[in-house]
C-alpha cells in the first residue's frame, strides 16, 4: 500500500535566485560566457533557451556557477550537448535552498517544458489503484484514479486498468463486497445480479448483518496488506470446523472463496518473499532507442509491470537515461520504500534524499547484485528487452507505411504527425468533433482532441467539418505560451520576466491532415484554410468510403488531382483505413459519452437552492422529475427542507420548461 500524499514543491518565491536577461544577440558559448559573471555558486535550476523562445534543456546543479563553467568551455562535449551549446540563445536560472530541492523543481520543470535535449518520459498516464471506502455503512470496493480522499483505503499502484478490473472481480468471489454507487444502493429493494452469481453479499437489502460486512471488509483489506497466507489458513480452519458441524453449505462457501485468493496470487506470477513493497525498473537500450521496464510489488506481491519508452539521444548512457526517468517518473506519483534498479544510478543518494523527502519515509535506491532481488531485476530487464524488440520491429513497419503514405500522397518526405478527423451526432444531437492523431511510434492517444459543436445545427455535416476545423487552426495560429516559474533576485525581490513566454508550436503542426467524408467535405476545410492563409501550410486529403460503403474501394481526393482509388491489398490503404476507423470510434465513444451524460442529467441540477441532499429528498418523495413537475405547492413543501419560496421557484421552473 502506498501513501496517500507527497510533499508539494518548494515555495520558490521564498528562496534567493536569479533571472538573467535574454541577450538577443549573443550565440551559444558567448551567452553562456556572458552569464558566468552573475552566477552565484549555489544549488539550483538552469534553463537553456533557443532562438524562438523554445527550452532546449532543463537542468540542475550544487552549484550553478561550477555547471555553467563546464558548458562555457566549449570543447570535450558529446555531439548532442555540442548542439544544444551552439542552439542556446539565453539562459534562465533559478536558485533553491538544496540541491534535493533542485531535484524535484528540475523533474516537474522537465514534465511541463519537455525539452529537446533532455531526456524525457513519455507516458504519463495515471495509474490505477483498487480503493475500499470507509465512509458508508457498507464499505464499497472499487477502481479509483486521481485525487484522494478521506476515510477512504488506497491499495496499488496497479500497471493497468485491466489489472485493477481482474483483481476487482477475484476480490468481489471472494470478500462479497458492494461495487454498487450509493444511489443504487439506496435504491435497491431486492439483490441485484451480482449477488446471484456470487460476487455480493446484498448488504443493500439486508442479507448479510453489517457485523458480519464488515468482517468481509476487514478480510479483503488485510488480503491487500499481504496478510494473504494468514487469511487462507483462518479460512480453512473454518472451513474444516463447518464440514465437521455437517453445515456443507458454509464449508462449500469458505472453499469458494480460498480457491478466489489462491488464483489471484497464481496469477500474479513472481511473489517475492524477501520484500513486499518495491517498484523494480529494469532497461534496455538499443541505439536511439530504449525501453524501461516497471514491475510493481504491494503487499508482497505482483501487481503488474508497464513499459515505457523514453527519449532520448543516441549517445545517451542507460545510467543517465534510468537516473532522468525515475526522477520524472515519481515527479506526482507516491514513492514505495525500495526501489529496485538494473543499472546503478550516478544521482542515487541524491534521488533517495528528494523521494524521502516527498514522502515524509525513507525511500532506499539500490541495484541488487545477489539473490532474489536480484533475479526480480532481472526478470524485468528480460522484458524490456522484449518489449523493445518488438516496439523496434513495428517501428520499423510504421516507418515503411509512413514512406507508402509520402509516395501515394506526393509528400516531399514521410509525414510524422497525422491528423484525422471525424464529426458525429444523431439528427444533429450531442454533436462532436474529433481529431486522432498518428505518426512514427503509432497512434498518439495523448494528443486526440473532441470538441462540442457550439454553431452548427441540424446536422449539418459540412458546417460542423468547418466549425471544427476553424476552431482546431486558428487556435495552432495563435501564439502558444508556457508558464514559467517566478524569479526573485539575490536580495529575495520578484523579478517579473514577463510570466508567459512564446513557445513553439511546432511539435504540434500536422505534415498531413486526412478528412472523413468526400469531395464536398474536402472543399469546406480547403475554404477553413484558405481563409486562415493556411492553404500552401496544411496538406489535406479526404478518404469516402467506397460503394455500397465497402472496405476496400475507398476514393480518396487530393486537391489539384483526379480522385483515385488504391490497390484492395495494399498495406498503404489498409493503414490509412486503420486511422479513419480509429477516428470514427473516438468520435463515436466522445458522443456516447456526451450522450448518456445528457440522459443522466436531471432537471432538478438546474435549480439555484436544490443541491444533492434536497434532489435526494424530491425525487425519493415524488420518484422522478415528472412526477415533481405534477406535484402541487403544498405537496412540493412536504418534502423536508422545501420552504414555500423553493417550493414555488420549483414549480415555476416546471412551469417555464
Amino acid at each position: 500500500m502506498s501513501k496517500a500524499d507527497s510533499s508539494p514543491l518548494p515555495d520558490l518565491t521564498d528562496l534567493p535566485g536569479e533571472a538573467t536577461p535574454r541577450t538577443g544577440v549573443l550565440e551559444g558559448v558567448e551567452v553562456i560566457r556572458d552569464h558566468l559573471r552573475r552566477l552565484p555558486g549555489r544549488p539550483g535550476v538552469y534553463r537553456m533557451i533557443g532562438a524562438e523562445g523554445e527550452v532546449l534543456y532543463v537542468g540542475k546543479a550544487k552549484n550553478l556557477k561550477n555547471r555553467v563553467t563546464s558548458y562555457a568551455r566549449g570543447i570535450g562535449h558529446s555531439n548532442r550537448i555540442a548542439r544544444m551549446i551552439d542552439l542556446t540563445r539565453a539562459m534562465e536560472f533559478v536558485v533553491t535552498a538544496t540541491e534535493t530541492e533542485a531535484l524535484l523543481l528540475e523533474a516537474n520543470l522537465i514534465k511541463r517544458l519537455r525539452p529537446r535535449f533532455n531526456i524525457l518520459m513519455r507516458d504519463d498516464k495515471s495509474f490505477p489503484y483498487i480503493a475500499i471506502r470507509r465512509d458508508h455503512e457498507a464499505p464499497q470496493i472499487a477502481k479509483h484514479r486521481g485525487a484522494r480522499a478521506k476515510n477512504v483505503d488506497y491499495f496499488g499502484p496497479f500497471a493497468s486498468a485491466w489489472a485493477v478490473n481482474a483483481s476487482l472481480t477475484t476480490l468481489q468471489k471472494a470478500f462479497l463486497l458492494r461495487s454498487c454507487t450509493d444511489s443504487v444502493y439506496d435504491s435497491r429493494s431486492r439483490p441485484c445480479m451480482l449477488h446471484q452469481i456470487k460476487r455480493c453479499s446484498a448488504p443493500c437489502v439486508g442479507l448479510i448483518s453489517s457485523s458480519d460486512y464488515g468482517e468481509l471488509v476487514d478480510e479483503a483489506t488485510a488480503f491487500l496488506r499481504g496478510k494473504s497466507v494468514d487469511l487462507q489458513r483462518r479460512l480453512a480452519e473454518d472451513m474444516h470446523t463447518a464440514a465437521e458441524a455437517l453445515d456443507f453449505e458454509r464449508a462449500a462457501r469458505l472453499r469458494d472463496r480460498i480457491k478466489a485468493l489462491a488464483s489471484i496470487r497464481a496469477v500474479q506470477g513472481i511473489n517475492p518473499q524477501s520484500f513486499e513493497e518495491a517498484d523494480v525498473f529494469g532497461l534496455a537500450q538499443d541505439g536511439a532507442m530504449s525501453c524501461i521496464q516497471v514491475f510493481f510489488f504491494r503487499a508482497g506481491q505482483n501487481w503488474g509491470n508497464r513499459a515505457y519508452f523514453p527519449k532520448h539521444e543516441k549517445d545517451a548512457s542507460e545510467a543517465e537515461i534510468l537516473d532522468a526517468f525515475i526522477a520524472q517518473f515519481y515527479d506526482d506519483k507516491p514513492a514505495p520504500a525500495l526501489i529496485l534498479t538494473s543499472h546503478d544510478v550516478p544521482g542515487e543518494a541524491l534521488l533517495a534524499e528528494a523521494l524521502s523527502l516527498r514522502m515524509d519515509a525513507k525511500v532506499e535506491i539500490r541495484c541488487p547484485q545477489r539473490g532474489e532481488k536480484r533475479e526480480v531485476v532481472a526478470h524485468a530487464t528480460a522484458n524490456a528487452r522484449e518489449a523493445l524488440a518488438r516496439k523496434l520491429a513495428e517501428s520499423s513497419t510504421q516507418t515503411r507505411l509512413l514512406d507508402g503514405v509520402a509516395d501515394v500522397f506526393g509528400l516531399a518526405s514521410p509525414p510524422q504527425r497525422i491528423e484525422v478527423y471525424d464529426n458525429s451526432h444523431i439528427q444533429g444531437s450531442h454533436a462532436v468533433g474529433a481529431m486522432i492523431v498518428a505518426g512514427p511510434d503509432g497512434f498518439e492517444k495523448s494528443q486526440y482532441r473532441k470538441w462540442t459543436i457550439k454553431d452548427a445545427k441540424g446536422g449539418d455535416d459540412f458546417a460542423m467539418m468547418r466549425e471544427v476545423f476553424t476552431r482546431r487552426f486558428a487556435r495552432l495560429l495563435q501564439s502558444e505560451t508556457e508558464d514559467l516559474p517566478p524569479s526573485v533576485d539575490m536580495e529575495g525581490n520578484l523579478i517579473d520576466t514577463g510570466g508567459r513566454r512564446k513557445a513553439s508550436a511546432e511539435a504540434n503542426w500536422p505534415d498531413l491532415v486526412l478528412i472523413d467524408g468526400g469531395e464536398q467535405q474536402l472543399a469546406v476545410v480547403q475554404d477553413v484554410a484558405r481563409e486562415l492563409g493556411l492553404e500552401d501550410d496544411v496538406t489535406l486529403i479526404s478518404i469516402a468510403k467506397g460503394v455500397d460503403r465497402d472496405a476496400g474501394r475507398e476514393v480518396f481526393h487530393v486537391p489539384g488531382r483526379a480522385p483515385f482509388r488504391l490497390e484492395p491489398k495494399d498495406p498503404v490503404l489498409y493503414y490509412l483505413q486503420r486511422l479513419r476507423d480509429e477516428a470514427h470510434r473516438f468520435a463515436i465513444g466522445a458522443h456516447r459519452q456526451k450522450r448518456s451524460s445528457a440522459i443522466a442529467k436531471n432537471p432538478l441540477d438546474e435549480i439555484a437552492g436544490v443541491g444533492p441532499m434536497r434532489k435526494k429528498a424530491i425525487l425519493a418523495r415524488f420518484g422522478s422529475a415528472r412526477g415533481v413537475a405534477r406535484a402541487s405547492l403544498s405537496e412540493l413543501m412536504e418534502v423536508p427542507g422545501v420552504n414555500e419560496e423553493l417550493a414555488g421557484r420549483i414549480q415555476a421552473f416546471f412551469q417555464r420548461t
